[in-house]
Parts: C-alpha cells; structure tokens; sequence
C-alpha cells in the first residue's frame, strides 16, 4: 500500500511539473509580454489585386494585376478607443499605413483592415475577403524608429475581380 501511494504521489508531482513548463496566456508564441510602460505605433502592410484581368504590372503566377490607388483603412476599436488611419496603394498595389500615434490600448484582435472598393470599375468585386469583412492583422516583427518602437503587421492580399470573369 505505501508503494502505491508513493507512486502516486510521483505521477502527481509529474504531472504538476509538466504543466509549469507550458506557457502561460501572457505569452505569445514563446515570445515574453513586452513590459506595461512600452509603447508602439502601429504599422501594417498589405497588397491589392485584380484578378483574372492583365493591366500595368501583371504577375503571371498570381493571374492578377495591382491595383494602384485602392482606399486602404486601418481601424482599431476598443471600448471608448478608436482609430482610423487612412492610406493608398502604389504602382504595385502595395500599401503600408503607419500610426502616427501611439497604440498601446489597442492589440491585433482590435484592428482590421478594410479595402472599401476598387479603383478600376472594371475589377469592382471583392473576391478576398468576401463582402468587406475586413482583414485581421497578422504579427510579423517589431521594429526600431529613431522615435520609439513599432508593431509591424500584415494584412495579407485584397483581391477584386470583374463581375463578368473575362471581361475586364
């Protein structure tokens, strides 16, 4: 019977130091919670595309043209907090939108980016995302200003298409 409550008591103390050595929700990917005096503006990139259409720019592998001067909108909302930053895609349908301020009540789950419509009337309908959801930010590195630090993030491709496929 002491055997039995020995090895019990092992499997226990096991099991307690295994799940010490799990991360605990402060932590992101292994990464540590960055301290509560940091920080940050935010900057988040992203591309828009016309698919299935062969204007300036065309890539072949993506069967897509970009779109230069998409309306791009980073918007952040968080109880009584809010922010809207508006910016614009260049020749290569590229866009990238910087806070100008800092955005420490806001994490990633409060900000999406929205693509309103499409520059070309031709390539007018949202293909991805669907509707204007909205995009959710994904985390791709931390980077140094010469005034602070910043966030940078991706919102992936915005993807429009004629409402006739092949008629651009």
């Amino acid at each position: 019977m002491a055997l039995l409550a020995r090895c019990l008591m092992l499997c226990l103390a096991l099991v307690v130091l295994s799940l010490g050595c799990l991360p605990s929700k402060s932590s992101a990917m292994g990464l540590p919670r960055p301290p509560p005096n940091v920080n940050f503006t935010i900057g988040v990139e992203g591309a828009v595309w016309c698919k299935g259409c062969r204007y300036a720019g065309y890539v072949k592998s993506k069967n897509a043209s970009p779109l230069q001067n998409a309306p791009a909108l980073l918007r952040c909302k968080r109880g009584k907090w809010a922010l809207s930053m508006w910016g614009a895609t260049d020749a290569r349908g590229y866009f990238q939108i910087q806070t100008a301020q800092q955005s420490a009540p806001f994490t990633s789950k409060d900000c999406k980016v929205y693509v309103l419509g499409s520059p070309v009337r031709a390539c007018g309908v949202p293909v991805k995302p669907r509707r204007n959801k909205g995009s959710p930010l994904k985390f791709r590195k931390f980077v140094t200003l010469p005034d602070g630090l910043q966030a940078l993030y991706t919102a992936g491709d915005f993807v429009f298409g004629p409402k006739k496929p092949g008629k651009c």
